[in-house]
């Protein structure tokens, strides 16, 4: 980790990165507000010619049980609670690029927001989905507790 007097955003972040990346056709690369236990390594896989980078996907977590039910009886027909919502993909914060990259990276701000959409709108990004792996985002001091009570149930150090 660096601390960074002002906010430079991820891409601002990576950029400062790129000096110790020096010699490296690939490398990956990880948002540090999450908690997974995905292996990284599979999106390697996806570089190849035409592709600078690969993109963790996971199922969209609901926040809320889910109810279907039938409008004219009222009867509950099923109850899930928070699933996940597989029509649905998001950015699990994990990703593998290639050096390439850092021809592309605003000097401040969020890749998510810059450079990813312009790579995705030149098909130089792929998706890598991910159906059953463990995954959190840890954005509030609640999801920390949480965190911290799931970490001990997790097998990050499989082979």
């Amino acid at each position: 980790y660096a601390i960074e007097e002002k906010p430079l955003g991820t891409g601002g972040a990576l950029k400062n990165a790129e000096r110790f990346l020096k010699g490296e056709e690939n490398f990956i690369m990880l948002n540090g507000d999450v908690l997974t236990d995905l292996n990284p390594l599979d999106l390697l896989e996806d570089l190849d010619e035409g592709c600078i980078g690969s993109m963790a996907l996971v199922p969209l977590p609901s926040p809320f049980g889910v109810v279907d039910f039938d409008p004219e009886s009222r009867k509950i027909r099923s109850f899930v609670e928070k699933p996940r919502i597989r029509e649905y993909w998001i950015n699990a914060g994990v990703y593998a690029l290639k050096s390439e990259i850092f021809g592309y990276l605003p000097e401040k701000g969020d890749i998510e927001r810059t450079t990813f959409p312009m790579l995705a709108e030149r098909g130089l990004l792929k998706a890598h989905p991910f159906e059953s792996c463990s995954w959190m985002s840890i954005d509030s001091h609640k999801d920390l507790e949480e965190a911290s009570r799931t970490v001990p149930k997790l097998d990050l150090f499989k082979g």
